[in-house]
C-alpha cells in the first residue's frame, strides 16, 4: 500500500526541515521529534496496516488516534514555527501572528473544539462513509487530523510563538476535557448500531474479528487508545509547569536578594510579600 500524497508530503516536508535547521545549531532533539512525526505518517499511509483501513474499523481507529494525538505531537516538539521564523523572513507572520484574529483562534474554548469535533464530525456523521469509499475525502479527513492534533499542541507546548499564554491549568482542564469526549466516543460506537455495515459486511475477508466485535475493538482504540497516546503530553505539560514555578521562585529570590535592607516596597508585591514570610 503506497499512498503517494502522503510520501511526497513526508518527503517536501522532511527536507526542508533539515535544511533549514543544517548549520544553525538546531537542537537535535527537535529534529529527531520532527522526523519521527513524518515517520508516523508513513506508516499509518504507506505500511502494511495501511492496506486493512477499508477493511476493518479497528485500524481505521489507529490511524484516527495517530494522526490526531501521535503524529502532531511529535511534529510540534519539532518547533517547526519557531524555526521558519529564524530561517525565513515573514513580517506578515510576525506582524498578525499575535493579532485578535489569532488570539480568538486560539482561545482555549477554540482550541478545545478544534480537538474533538473533527472525530465527532468523522464518526457520527455520514462523513465515515464518504471517507470509505473516496480516496480524496479520506485523504483530506487525514490532513485535518494533523492539522487539528498540531493546532492544540502548539498552543499547549509553547515551544513555538504562540499569540496568546495561557495558564499551565488551562491546558489540563482542556486535556481533562479531550477525556471526557473520548470516553462518550468510545461509549456511542461500543453500544451504538454499527458503522457503514453494507461496507464492512462486503470487504471482508473472511477472517479476523467480526463487525460488530472490530467495531468494538475500535471503539476501544479510540477511547483507551487516544488517553494512551495523550498521556506523555500531560506529563510534559506538568514537568514544564513544575519548573516555569522554580524559575519564578528563584526570580523572587534574586529581587528579595537585591532589595536595599531598609526598604519595604516589596510589601506592595503580593507575591514578594508572601515569599518574604516564608523565608521569614
Amino acid at each position: 500500500m503506497l499512498d503517494v500524497p502522503a510520501l511526497l508530503a513526508v518527503l517536501v516536508l522532511g527536507t526542508l526541515y533539515v535544511r533549514a535547521a543544517h548549520g544553525r545549531g538546531w537542537p537535535r532533539g527537535r529534529t529527531t521529534a520532527f522526523l519521527a512525526g513524518l515517520a508516523t505518517i508513513v506508516v499509518v499511509t504507506c505500511s502494511p496496516l495501511a492496506g486493512y483501513d477499508t477493511t476493518y474499523f479497528w485500524v481505521r481507529a489507529v490511524q484516527t488516534v495517530t494522526l490526531l494525538m501521535i503524529t502532531p505531537l511529535l511534529l510540534a516538539l519539532g518547533a517547526p514555527i519557531r524555526l521558519l521564523l529564524d530561517t525565513v523572513p515573514a513580517p506578515w507572520l510576525r506582524r498578525h501572528g499575535r493579532g485578535p484574529v489569532a488570539r480568538a483562534l486560539t482561545f482555549p474554548p477554540v482550541v478545545t473544539l478544534t480537538l474533538v469535533v473533527p472525530v465527532l464530525v468523522l464518526y457520527l456523521t455520514p462523513l465515515y462513509d464518504v471517507v470509505l469509499r473516496s480516496s480524496l475525502a479520506d485523504g483530506l479527513v487525514r490532513l485535518a487530523l494533523v492539522l487539528a492534533g498540531f493546532t492544540y499542541f502548539w498552543t499547549r507546548l509553547g515551544l513555538d510563538p504562540t499569540p496568546r499564554r495561557d495558564p499551565h491549568l488551562v491546558s489540563v482542564w482542556i486535556a481533562f476535557t479531550e477525556v471526557i469526549f473520548d470516553g462518550a466516543l468510545g461509549l456511542v460506537l461500543w453500544l451504538g448500531p454499527l458503522l457503514a455495515p453494507a461496507h464492512y459486511a462486503a470487504a471482508h475477508p473472511g477472517h479476523g474479528p467480526d463487525p460488530r466485535t472490530d467495531q468494538i475493538i475500535g471503539a476501544g482504540v479510540l477511547w483507551i487508545g487516544g488517553d494512551v497516546a495523550g498521556l506523555p503530553f500531560v506529563v510534559a505539560l506538568f514537568v514544564r509547569w513544575a519548573r516555569d514555578d522554580e524559575r519564578r521562585a528563584k526570580q523572587v529570590d534574586v529581587q528579595l536578594d537585591e532589595a536595599p535592607a531598609a526598604g519595604l516596597w516589596w510589601e506592595n508585591d503580593p507575591a514578594l510579600a508572601e515569599r518574604f514570610r516564608n523565608r521569614g
